[in-house]
């Protein structure tokens, strides 16, 4: 059945009293929470303390990592927050504004996270989707390499040697939407006390899905697109082509996407992609719950795309500035290279027949600004952004679990609400920017910018008063995202409930209405 998410029930949104805010904790090392699968087995060899409120930060948290589930005794004792009482920002060094965020549950590799509370007395189902400051239209502090530095209202961004990436914390799905980045410092500017390197920072920007691995930059396979600083060329595959004028220090660099109304499932057909159904386990890390989830996979498709791609390059590399094989110790051990097992993708791509990897259709397009200059469209046409079709053999259709009867993470053949093409921002040797999500920009774009995106330096880019824009800021897509995903626990829970009276007898059926 098809979600309705406009007419979501609203939650609460502020944050709690002042007296109950956290205080920024000191950094301790730690272990991601699926670096062993003892996490899996702990809650049956351990009793969970209760999560110390946030105004207790002294009191002695329990297991670093549980599995949590309804039947937990401890549930009853815990807070029922509406915001993570995470992260913890710990500053880079003395009177700096970039932090690390700590403790966190970083999205790396197969599995993601996101904050999680305890549900209302008499739920059937015991966690919700709750949020975390702040509650606005930012990086997401779980969806970024730990690498990127961040400061404390989620849009200024540093990173470090390597190329790494973060995402914004709000997909696009559907409609047209703009936003700025200013660029302070890239394109080749080196920061203060960068030493004997030889090569300064540098940034690229663009729009990716959730598959984009987060320590390589952005353009790198076909799950993301970008443009680079250091030339104004677009990327995708990790091929440069000839685009716009290069942006430097300084600069504002204006991300628009267009993207069509989002595909209805088809309610005959079961195994439709764009059936929306979420697969994750509430967890405890750190005395915070989350919700953690198997991320999507790289299809065997797109690494086949992008093999496609490393032999075209091979044969042009006449062409290409340097003609060096060597891989770049940036992105050595992303995943996309690493995934598949023996054999890897190629293998599996070689054993099974390939799918067809869908589009969004000409209506589907990316195009970027510079200090207001458009510089037209650099891509059409995108990548879906649903997995691709799946239709599970009888043995995967069985609910696993492990011998101990705990549950295990599914992978999930149908959309979760989370997908989208993301704002991404990838940076190299200490590079820095600022993320503008609107409404006020610095280069507002004209109401229709479709035809300043066709016809770029023909028509008058100033913004005319009387005119309703036929964009939007992305200022305004993290209301309508968290609606959403707080219509899809209204909509598990009612399905949780009719599972339970179904099970209940007649007399507490009666009970229950």
């Amino acid at each position: 059945m098809e979600v309705s998410v406009s007419a979501a029930p609203s939650r609460d949104p502020s944050p709690p009293p002042a007296a109950s805010t956290p205080p920024i904790p000191a950094y301790q090392p730690q272990h991601h929470p699926h670096t062993s699968k003892k996490r899996k087995h702990a809650a049956l060899t351990h009793t969970a303390a209760s999560s110390p409120a946030p105004s207790d930060p002294g009191a002695t948290p329990g297991p670093e990592n549980l599995v949590l589930s309804a039947r937990h005794a401890d549930l009853a004792l815990r807070p029922r927050l509406t915001i993570s009482r995470h992260p913890g920002f710990v500053p880079v060094s003395p009177n700096s504004q970039f932090f690390t965020t700590e403790p966190l549950c970083f999205n790396r590799l197969n599995f993601r996270y996101a904050p999680a509370g305890l549900s209302p007395p008499e739920s059937a189902l015991p966690f919700r989707t709750i949020e975390s400051h702040p509650t606005t239209f930012r990086v997401s502090w779980e969806d970024r390499s730990p690498f990127i530095k961040v400061t404390q209202d989620g849009l200024g961004l540093q990173g470090e040697k390597g190329f790494r990436s973060a995402r914004c914390n709000a997909p696009i799905r559907e409609g047209k939407w703009y936003m700025e980045v200013k660029i302070e410092l890239g394109a080749g500017d080196k920061p203060a006390g960068l030493g004997s390197r030889k090569e300064g920072a540098h940034v690229r920007l663009g729009w990716a899905r959730r598959e984009a691995p987060l320590n390589a930059p952005a353009g790198y396979d076909g799950y993301s697109y970008a443009m680079r600083d250091k030339t104004g060329e677009k990327v995708h595959l990790s091929r440069p082509r000839p685009y716009g004028r290069p942006f430097r220090t300084g600069d504002v660099v204006g991300m628009y996407i267009s993207l069509p109304p989002r595909r209805k499932p088809n309610n005959r057909d079961p195994y439709d992609p764009a059936h929306i159904k979420r697969e994750r386990i509430a967890i405890e890390f750190k005395g915070q719950e989350y919700f953690e989830s198997l991320e999507y996979p790289q299809s065997k498709e797109m690494v086949a795309l992008m093999d496609a791609s490393d032999r075209a390059k091979a044969t042009n590399a006449a062409s290409l500035p340097s003609s060096s094989t060597k891989k770049s110790a940036t992105v050595k051990n992303i995943p996309s290279n690493a995934r598949g097992g023996k054999g890897g993708a190629k293998g599996a791509a070689e054993s099974a027949p390939m799918r067809p990897l869908p589009t969004l259709g000409a209506d589907s397009y990316i195009a970027f600004f510079v200090n207001g200059e458009c510089q037209g469209i650099a891509f059409q046409d995108l990548y879906d952004y649903l997995p691709l079709r799946k239709s599970p053999s009888k043995s995967e259709q069985k609910k696993r679990a492990n011998r101990e009867g705990l549950r295990e993470h599914k992978e999930n053949p149908f959309d979760d609400g989370t997908l989208g093409y993301y704002p991404i921002v990838s940076l190299f040797n200490g590079a820095q920017v600022r993320i503008n999500p609107g409404p006020h920009f610095d280069f507002p774009p004209p109401p229709d910018i479709d035809a300043v995106v066709a016809n770029p330096g023909e028509v008058d880019i100033k913004p005319k008063p009387d005119t309703k824009p036929t964009w939007r800021p992305v200022c305004e897509r993290y209301g309508e995202y968290m609606s959403e995903q707080w219509a899809l626990d209204e909509l598990e829970e009612k399905e949780a409930r009719k599972v339970q009276k179904v099970r209940l007898l007649p007399s507490q059926r009666l009970s229950m209405g």
